[in-house]
């Protein structure tokens, strides 16, 4: 009887190992005709939209490991001041990215794959750092959290350079740009129960799972075509004109009126995003919705899983359509974010604030992925690093002084979304009073390749 079980047993096994290859040969060769489409894999876009979805898996991980240790630590009490501290830290990898690397990264383009690889390498050994950190208690805690942080913004705007060189034919740059993303939330899907699975035995063990990912994306960074580096030396962006711009037979370079307009109305979003964040957090813990007193985690949870819903619906929708345009749609997003806060004021409740949160990270990743596009479109390569560089990093600011509003602000929630709501309906009518007008004729630099001046 036993002998009979134990053979059950066996077979059982065996036909499952063989259902979980089966499925998983499926899963690759979808995976793999997916990152191929639309003539991804002849121009070698494929790599780059695999290598960001390792990307994201490792963020994940790293994420689902750190949860416990940084960042939800917060006693009650002293919530506020002590995310207000958190609010500004976050600004610590920006304001390293945009004057050192962006401007580093600009001058040796020419081996962008190395740059790409060694931001993953790094993060693979910070992630054993951080595991041995983790598991001691160690003071190199925080300054290895902060280290991948960096090489994470790093490897952002070093990809948003890299991926205009690899965008087939007829493929638009919104599109591009999507897929690339789309990439990543599936790789963050795939990634995240696995990471909380291993982070149930303890996080050091997520972050090791962390570092085989981030090791097995360094390889595929350096497989990168070799179309991605730029031949030609590049400058760093000026964004006014400066000494180059005065007196010099050298002209400044400037960012051109699409991109800050582009810029100007991403602003809004990224302000709005941050505010919920923080502001929601604590108002759903104090003041929760009638009916969901005993459960305010639940009742935020919704709300952010609808913000992380609708991002992913826009990165869906910027896949798929055939054309989007950017000027148009970064208005549009920034319109459909101060419509959906004012009635979220006025119509307090459960519905509308997932409404929002839905509006919300839909309007984010619609807005982004535009302004992508645009300074891709419109911002030489040879500067293209720098203008990734200072634009995440004047987003971040914006996401950054949502979060104070909303920190500042009494918990009233018609008060606090109607404060949202003017702030963006007035941040609207700024942008749309500098509309870019005729774009400068452009001058042509000493290789032939024009550049706009100030």
């Amino acid at each position: 009887m036993a002998r009979a079980s134990a053979k059950a047993s066996a077979t059982g096994a065996k036909a499952m190992a063989r259902g979980t290859a089966r499925a998983s040969r499926a899963t690759y060769r979808v995976a793999r005709r997916a990152s191929h489409a639309e003539g991804a894999g002849a121009s070698g876009m494929y790599r780059l939209i695999e290598l960001h979805a390792f990307n994201a898996a490792g963020d994940t991980a790293v994420a689902i490991s750190l949860a416990g240790t940084l960042f939800f630590q917060v006693p009650t009490g002293e919530a506020r001041g002590q995310v207000a501290l958190f609010l500004g830290l976050t600004m610590l990898p920006f304001a390293i990215v945009a004057p050192l690397i962006g401007p580093f990264l600009d001058r040796f383009s020419h081996g962008r794959r190395w740059a790409i690889g060694s931001t993953m390498a790094i993060r693979a050994l910070l992630c054993l750092a951080l595991a041995a950190a983790v598991a001691t208690d160690s003071t190199w805690l925080f300054p290895a959290a902060l280290g991948v942080l960096v090489s994470s913004k790093a490897y952002g705007v070093t990809k948003a350079a890299a991926a205009p060189r690899l965008v087939p034919p007829g493929i638009t740059l919104v599109k591009a740009n999507a897929r690339i993303s789309l990439a990543g939330v599936v790789g963050a899907a795939v990634s995240a129960p696995i990471a909380g699975l291993l982070a149930t035995i303890g996080p050091s063990w997520s972050l090791r799972y962390g570092f085989l990912v981030f090791a097995a994306a360094t390889v595929l960074a350096i497989l990168l075509p070799a179309k991605v580096d730029s031949a030609a030396g590049e400058a760093r962006l000026e964004l006014m004109g400066g000494p180059s711009a005065r007196g010099t037979s050298r002209p400044g370079l400037r960012i051109p009126s699409p991109v800050a307009f582009a810029l100007r109305a991403n602003c809004g979003p990224r302000f709005l995003s941050g505010f919920l964040t923080m502001f929601m957090a604590f108002l759903l813990r104090e003041n929760p919705i009638d009916g969901w007193e005993d459960r305010p985690e639940l009742l935020l949870g919704l709300v952010i899983g609808a913000a992380g819903l609708g991002n992913t619906l826009g990165i869906a929708l910027a896949s798929l359509l055939k054309s989007v345009n950017p000027a148009i749609t970064v208005v549009l997003v920034l319109l459909a974010d101060a419509t959906m806060a004012l009635l979220a004021a006025v119509f307090y409740g459960l519905v509308p604030l997932a409404l929002l949160g839905l509006t919300a990270g839909l309007a984010q990743s619609l807005a982004k992925l535009s302004l992508d596009s645009t300074i891709q479109r419109h911002v030489h390569d040879r500067v293209q690093t720098s203008a990734f560089a200072r634009s995440d990093t004047m987003l971040q600011l914006a996401w950054v002084v949502g979060g104070f509003v909303g920190i500042a602000l009494p918990l009233n929630p018609h008060l606090g979304l109607g404060v949202a709501f003017v702030a963006l309906a007035a941040w609207a009518v700024f942008v749309l009073s500098y509309r870019p007008g005729r774009p400068p004729r452009p001058r042509t630099a000493p290789g032939g390749m024009p550049w706009h001046h100030a």
